[in-house]
Formats: C-alpha cells, structure tokens, sequence
C-alpha cells in the first residue's frame, strides 16, 4: 500500500514558477515510477511527466517540455515536479500518482505504467 501527499500547488501569475512535491509513505518507494497528473474542470484527467524508479527515465508531455522538470529522491520518499514559466493552460489539480509494470519491456517508458496509487491532489491556478 502507498499513501501519497502532495504540497506545494497555489496561485502564481502566468510566467511564475511553483514546484510541486509528493511525499509517499511506502518502505518500497524506489520500486515504484512516479507520475504528475492533471485534470482540468470539465476535462479527463492527463499524464504531465513521469520517472522511472532510478530517475534515469523521464517523459513529458509535449505542451509542458522545456517548461516542467521532473525528479525524484528516493532516500526522501519523495518526487518533485519543477513547473517554470506557467501559462494559464496549467491551471488544474495536479495529482502525483506510483506506478508498476509487469513487462520489463516498459521499464524504460514510466508513462505506460499502471498507476494504482494516487494523491488528493493539489491546485494549480494561473493568472493571465
């Protein structure tokens, strides 16, 4: 079982920057991908980045690359998710979520894993 608590969403102007955090309490944490998640009102819930459980593998979605860096420190139980020059398309609630996969061949594309395990959330809101 994982429990997951994000912090750090809030209101920034458009341009600003926020950094998102996601501490899990899990004594297997490093075994898990990590992933960023964001639902905007009246829209599906959406992958943002994702980590592989090494840190070695990463995936963005295309309108956040450049912008949003994603990272982890499994010796904190916890990932991060750095978002840089914040558009007012950003604004959801952003969910971090833990990840597994059965087929080793995915071990590199954390973006394909299962997500089981999910957070409570937290607000994004950018002002243009």
């Amino acid at each position: 079982q994982v429990q997951l608590v994000e912090s750090g969403g809030g209101l920034v102007q458009a341009g600003g920057s926020l950094r998102l955090s996601c501490a899990a309490s899990a004594r297997s944490f490093s075994s898990y991908a990590m992933g960023w998640f964001r639902q905007a009102p009246g829209k599906e819930r959406d992958i943002v980045a994702a980590i592989s459980w090494s840190g070695y593998s990463t995936y963005y979605v295309d309108s956040v690359k450049g912008r949003f860096t994603i990272s982890r420190d499994n010796a904190k139980n916890t990932v991060y998710l750095q978002m840089n020059n914040l558009k007012p398309d950003d604004t959801a609630v952003y969910y971090c979520a833990a990840g597994t996969t059965d087929d080793s061949a995915y071990y590199t594309r954390p973006e394909l894993y299962e997500y089981d395990y999910w957070g409570q959330g937290t607000q994004v809101t950018v002002s243009s």
